[in-house]
């Protein structure tokens, strides 16, 4: 018998079940999870339906563009600086302005996609993206590109939050969890896009043009744009309803929410960009920020950032602690490692890409054997080992390090990179509220930007003007610190545990 198609809605409601051992857990908002009370929940759907691969599509190619971005214009920086007349802090804000506003815009949007709807925001963001191509493509200045950036990390944005409220919609419709493999398959178009970004703006920009990097985005996010609109689901409709008689209730927006969590954030990410020449006064604004953010959203009665509730779900608070700790090591070897292997080790640019490649392979491998596992605690555990264990090895590293040591550094970082991605993605989709996941799956990216803006500050109060044996030795011990702090907060957390 086949099963209902992604647009159709069955009704009922469905028997409680007990989830297999290798599901994350009850459904957000289904049978079984503390939200069940509230939330009205379909009847199961036939076994096998669902998920489809058409569904998820347009979710996968959506979603890699933002990671594609963050490392695509590496190759580009020089040239662009060349043909514009800038120098290397110049372009470096390139890469900072898409940071911020990813960090800012990933939260916001998947508050909106939890409001108005996962399709329409989706759309949406891939609209922005396409502007921002053109911007990009035929902008005559700097500035011209600096809004090109901004609009593509506001832009992309909203494909991964918009993703897994539309999964969220998805396990409510067929009556049984996200299966791990898709949530892997999602964390594996991050991290591959991530991988390949370099070498495919390389391709681009010597074939074409660094402009091409820019005009990219077009054609793949009309692709995806198309393809959701054919086989993502129409959204359904955003009311709140405490029994299925209820009568419904307006969802705000919090536009004044939304401006203090923004204002507030720019500020801090702003300051952390350059920690070793810091502007302090920056911190009173952003304490006023804060502040006032955390004043009104415990007062209003439908807020933007609900801190009570993060304050009550551990799990979910300590998802976020662990995923932004476990990024600002990862991004601190991405990055740091690499200049190091140029600078004091005298690589070619060619050579460190090369050795850098267990990294991205490693990570691509095991974002997939996460998702195979039967439970969330154990890869957690042995990526944060591994994290230690990488950053004890690079504190041994020198000018002369053997070959085969260098490349089990990156090994030993891209292992814990795929575990750690998948892993804490599905930690995320059980602990959320069903409600939120769009919002909740945004702060999760934000935690892991805000690891990136200060692991790159990291590199310079590190290395200085140039990168150094020393300077390496000084961020493997902080590596190694932060590693052992996420090995203990994964093994004294609870919620991890295997559910009886």
């Amino acid at each position: 018998m086949t099963g209902p198609g992604p647009g159709d809605r069955p009704t009922g409601t469905a028997s409680p079940r007990t989830a297999p051992a290798d599901e994350p857990g009850p459904i957000p908002g289904g049978p079984g999870h503390p939200d069940a009370a509230r939330t009205t929940t379909p009847a199961p759907a036939p076994h096998g339906s669902g998920f489809a691969a058409r569904l998820t599509a347009p979710l996968l190619l959506g979603s890699v563009l933002n990671p594609l971005n963050t490392t695509m214009i590496s190759t580009a920086l020089v040239a662009i600086g060349h043909d514009l007349g800038i120098g290397a802090a110049d372009t470096a804000w390139l890469i900072s302005v898409l940071y911020l506003a990813s960090a800012v815009a990933q939260p916001v949007l998947g508050k909106l996609a939890d409001v108005i709807g996962p399709r329409r925001v989706f759309l949406a963001g891939l609209l922005v993206v396409v502007a921002s191509g053109l911007v990009g493509t035929f902008g005559a200045g700097f500035g011209w590109l600096l809004v090109s950036r901004l609009l593509l990390g506001i832009g992309t944005s909203a494909a991964y939050p918009a993703a897994m409220a539309v999964l969220r919609d998805e396990s409510r419709r067929v009556g049984r969890p996200t299966p791990r493999p898709v949530l892997a398959r999602l964390s594996f178009a991050g991290l591959g896009s991530t991988a390949v970004g370099p070498t495919l703006g390389g391709v681009l920009v010597g074939a074409f043009g660094w402009r091409a990097i820019f005009l990219v985005n077009v054609p793949m996010a009309l692709a995806a744009f198309v393809l959701a609109l054919v086989w993502v689901p129409a959204d359904r409709p955003r009311t709140d309803r405490a029994d299925a008689g209820a009568k419904p209730r307006a969802l705000g927006i919090d536009p004044l929410g939304i401006g203090l969590f923004a204002a507030a954030l720019t500020l801090l990410c702003v300051f952390l960009l350059d920690l070793a020449h810091p502007d302090w006064w920056l911190l009173a604004p952003f304490a006023v920020c804060a502040a006032l953010l955390a004043y009104w959203q415990l007062r209003t009665p439908r807020p933007f950032l609900d801190l009570r509730m993060i304050a009550r779900n551990g799990p979910l608070a300590r998802t976020y602690l662990r995923h932004g700790l476990s990024y600002l090591q990862i991004y601190c070897v991405m990055y740091g490692f690499t200049e190091w292997l140029e600078e004091a080790h005298g690589y070619s640019s060619t050579q460190s890409g090369l050795v850098m490649l267990p990294m991205s392979l490693c990570a691509l491998v095991c974002s997939l054997t996460a998702a195979r596992t039967k439970g969330i605690r154990a890869p957690l555990s042995l990526g944060a080992a591994l994290l230690t264990l990488g950053a004890g090895v690079l504190a041994g590293v020198s000018g002369h390090t053997p070959l085969a040591v260098l490349l089990l550094v990156a090994a030993c970082f891209g292992i814990p990179q795929g575990l750690l991605g998948t892993s804490n993605q599905a930690a995320i989709q059980q602990h959320a509220p069903a409600d939120s996941i769009g919002s909740a799956a945004g702060l999760q990216r934000t935690a892991q930007y805000i690891g990136a803006i200060t692991a790159s500050s990291l590199i310079a109060l590190a290395y200085g003007q140039r990168a150094s044996d020393s300077g390496m030795h000084l961020m493997a011990l902080v590596s190694a610190v932060l590693g052992a702090a996420v090995l203990v907060l994964t093994l004294l957390d609870r919620s991890l545990r295997p559910r009886a």
